[in-house]
């Protein structure tokens, strides 16, 4: 160490964060990188910033009236900044710290120029670049402008756009500090940035390289168009020369001014391709020395690399760890497929992966599988991509687009599980509603034995007992009996409506023909809370105190209302048939209806207030009424065909089979999540157990460790508390990310497309999934808490699960952004006859709230009828 206020870069790495900020640790870990050339220089520390600020009188106030300020305070967030950027740079530093400066300048040369860069204690990291948050100065001469910069650099960490940034990602203000960066200045021929990983597509496999003429401000700053180059494999796979006709280069005598590059030199490249190839190497061994994609700033000056910064780059989705193998992957999302895109928690993951029936790998908070060995065998393709294109289209084009490049998914011939081709004869099993009793039967009498046998099983006995009952969870997934009446219900969705067009014309025919299919969990779910605003809606007293209720334990309070334990009980009796339900409910660790029933209250207050008395009943019997009539008007216009009578006798059939068996496509994950609530309550009892021993500093913490871990912690009554909360900020991490639906082991994400020409201009293209069209104010809710429905409102999420079926009885049509033919969304939104488009890419934020849509079922697209969204 030289000073406490100076340290040299080859001094310090990403120990020191804290000491020199991250730019500064980062280009003193690249020092230690063979083969890479850095400036030399030094850093000087945020010892020296909190000295400087310390001696600002009132910057405590200014702190704290800036971390009172909203985000959007544009105005006051620019007054603030700039009364506080006046004050730092009018402070005059202490002697020891001039004198600290002074010292290193004459050690690595008075007369040198150099670049002064910011480095903030919270830049440059792996969840937030806050790439130019502060400020550069280049080509500085002499003590007194470096110190003067110095200072600028200081008065920069509070320029409106850093103040905002901090305000937008919640940093506290007070605990950034900045240190400041001074290098010898590199007069480069060309400079520009280099991604080791793909910034568009994130596939770690293609290098991005951009280039100019001069120093790099010029194509950071956007001022020109930079040469682009991507990079595979040490070969060149894609090239752009732009004409450049504007450089920065630095003056004589001190600073930078721009030039115009001479017409003879302006279409150019910048550099050689051995050059770019020479950088991308470069760029592979910083990124192996710190261990993930790298965005790095470079120069070349005289045929010698410089590299000047380097930071990971934030935006990439990462890759599960089985796809280190050097093997080629194909991930799907698995929650595309369950209606839960969000993030998930560790224990939430890892109890997935243990009930799930396939191997499960985790990436960004996410679950994947694997679906190389089914893509790769020739008897299984053909099959399993006709599911994907059922269940979610732009799933299965990915897919299609992936196959379509040479040797990713190779052929084979061994045994991969076959897939069967989906359209055929519907599978052998009997119109029998017997069996889909039985099949419930099964499913109640493991739930009751599952909730006796664990009721006096604890400690680490109670992980032995859990996972013994997740091989029975695992059994009655796999049940034949059960898979055969899900299946024979969905081919015959999918016979009806394809026979029906061919013979009649008629589009979407089982749409109608599935109204108010009996024995619909789901959809019951939605119809029983109608009930339950009937039992509350005479008591007015009780409907204006659920308007106000902000605590769980409202229904404690309710008996001292007239009528409210008539209220309390309806609202017990619904929580004890579907409370274990929730949006996201694949993960166990969030909350339960049963645990917080406020979320209901919204939805019970609009029933009350957009339905009548008896609504429940008058809507099954509506949809029965109108499907039996369909079905009476299909057969009597098929017996008037050629061989019509065979054919209406077939359809009678198929109708009698879809009745018998699509309602019962949504018990199974109703007996899932039935069990997961058992499951979370037994942890849950532990929890609070370790809780009281001293264990855990907070009950949630047990859901930031996986099963195993939880276990371990159960055993030792010893828990790592710096894991938690590692775990907790890579959560907040991972809920920023947009999971892709097709990630490959190279990191390339793949969303697929529409391919359709048959929309109108400007319509938005999803899947069609329930007939009809109908036309309202969009109301785009992330969550249930926030509905606040008027009738005709078409409700736009980013997805829905089986929780969101109670909303479901209050708007007139659906949209999503994710989402199938046969997803829960889509069987629901058929059985109460709404129409829906699913797998509309960025739904949520292409429909603003309150604009008037229009919703074409059938065809699979939205039209947006208004400009402006309504407040609301």
């Amino acid at each position: 160490m030289t000073d406490r206020y100076v340290w040299d870069l080859d001094e310090v790495d990403e120990t020191r964060v804290a000491l020199v900020g991250g730019k500064g640790a980062r280009l003193g870990a690249l020092t230690r990188i063979d083969s890479v050339r850095v400036p030399p220089g030094f850093c000087v520390t945020t010892d020296a910033f909190r000295r400087v600020v310390a001696e600002a009188s009132a910057m405590a106030d200014h702190l704290d009236r800036l971390s009172r300020l909203a985000a959007d305070d544009r105005d006051t967030i620019r007054a603030l900044s700039a009364e506080i950027r006046r004050s730092i740079e009018a402070i005059v530093p202490p002697d020891d710290v001039v004198t600290a400066i002074g010292a290193a300048l004459r050690r690595h040369g008075a007369d040198t120029a150099y670049a002064v860069r910011s480095s903030a204690t919270a830049e440059d990291l792996a969840t937030a670049s806050f790439a130019g948050q502060q400020d550069t100065y280049l080509n500085v001469r002499g003590t007194e402008a470096v110190l003067a910069d110095v200072r600028r650099c200081w008065a920069s960490l509070f320029t409106e756009r850093a103040v905002s940034y901090r305000q937008r990602n919640g940093i506290d203000h007070r605990a950034v500090h900045l240190a400041v960066v001074v290098q010898k200045m590199v007069f480069p021929q060309a400079a520009g940035v280099l991604f080791t990983a793909d910034p568009v597509t994130s596939n770690r496999r293609v290098a991005s390289v951009e280039a100019s003429f001069g120093l790099g401000e010029a194509l950071v700053s956007g001022l020109v168009n930079p040469d682009a180059y991507r990079v595979r494999d040490d070969a060149i796979v894609d090239r752009s020369i732009a004409v450049k006709r504007l450089a920065i280069d630095a003056l004589p005598g001190g600073g930078t001014a721009r030039r115009a590059i001479s017409a003879d030199r302006q279409g150019r490249p910048a550099l050689t391709d051995d050059q770019v190839l020479g950088l991308v190497r470069v760029g592979r061994r910083i990124e192996a020395g710190f261990g993930c994609p790298q965005d790095i700033e470079w120069c070349l000056a005289d045929g010698d690399v410089q590299i000047v910064q380097s930071r990971p780059i934030t935006t990439l989705f990462p890759i599960p760890a089985a796809a280190r193998d050097g093997e080629n992957h194909v991930y799907l999302s698995v929650g595309h497929q369950q209606m839960m895109t969000d993030a998930l928690k560790p224990l939430g993951l890892s109890m997935w992966q243990l009930t799930a029936m396939a191997p499960m790998h985790e990436a960004g908070g996410r679950l994947f599988v694997d679906a190389i060995g089914i893509l790769a065998s020739p008897a299984s393709r053909a099959g399993f991509l006709e599911m994907m294109g059922r269940s979610d289209p732009l799933a299965r084009d990915a897919l299609e687009t992936l196959l379509a490049r040479p040797d990713f998914v190779p052929t084979r011939t061994d045994d991969a599980p076959r897939v069967p081709r989906l359209g055929g004869t519907p599978a052998t099993i009997e119109n029998d509603p017997a069996i889909v009793t039985e099949l419930v039967e099964r499913s109640r009498t493991s739930l009751a034995a599952l909730r006796r046998d664990i009721a006096t099983v604890t400690g680490p006995a109670l992980f032995d007992f859990l996972r013994t009952a997740f091989e029975e969870h695992k059994r009655l997934l796999a049940d034949p009996l059960s898979m055969q009446a899900i299946m024979a219900g969905m081919e015959a969705t999918w016979w009806l409506n394809e026979q029906l067009a061919g013979w009649l014309g008629e589009r979407n025919a089982a749409d109608t023909l599935t109204l108010s299919a009996p024995g619909n969990i789901t959809s019951e779910m939605g119809l029983a809370l109608l009930d339950v605003a009937d039992a509350i809606r005479p008591y007015p007293e009780v409907v204006t105190f659920l308007r106000d209720v902000d605590d769980d334990g409202f229904l404690d309070e309710l008996p001292r209302l007239p009528g409210g334990s008539q209220a309390r009980d309806a609202i017990r009796a619904y929580l004890d048939r579907y409370g274990m339900r929730c949006v996201g409910e694949i993960d166990i660790t969030r909350p339960r209806w049963t645990e917080r029933p406020t979320t209901l209250v919204p939805l019970i207050l609009d029933n009350i207030r957009l339905h009548e008395r008896g609504a429940a009943a008058r809507r099954f019997a509506q949809g029965r009424e109108q499907a039996q009539r369909k079905r009476e008007e299909l057969l009597e216009r098929l017996r008037a065909l050629p061989d019509g009578v065979r054919k209406a006798d077939e359809t009678a059939r198929m109708f009698d089979r879809v009745r018998t068996f699509i309602g019962y496509r949504e018990y199974p994950k109703y007996a899932i999540i039935s069990r997961y609530l058992v499951y979370k309550q037994a942890l849950l009892r532990e929890a609070g157990r370790l809780l009281e021993a001293g264990v855990l500093r907070q009950l949630d913490d047990i859901f930031y460790l996986t099963f195993a871990e939880l276990h371990d912690v159960v055993r030792t009554h010893r828990i790592d508390d710096h894991l938690v909360e590692r775990r907790r900020e890579a959560f907040r991490t991972h809920q920023t990310l947009t999971p892709p639906r097709v990630l490959t082991s190279e990191g390339e994400g793949i969303s697929g497309a529409y391919r359709r020409d048959d929309v109108p201009a400007g319509a938005l293209v999803g899947l069609g999934v329930s007939d009809g069209i109908v036309e309202g104010r969009a109301r785009v809710l992330p969550g249930l808490a926030e509905a606040d429905l008027e009738p005709g409102d078409i409700l736009v999420t980013a997805y829905t699960d089986p929780s969101w079926s109670p909303l479901f009885v209050a708007v007139a049509g659906l949209v999503t952004e994710v989402g199938g033919l046969m997803t829960h969304g889509a069987v629901i939104a058929r059985e109460y006859g709404l129409p829906a488009v699913v797998g509309v890419p960025d739904a949520t934020r292409l429909i603003r709230d309150g604009q008037r849509i229009r919703v074409h079922g059938a065809d699979g697209y939205v039209e947006i009828m208004s400009n402006e969204g309504a407040q609301v």
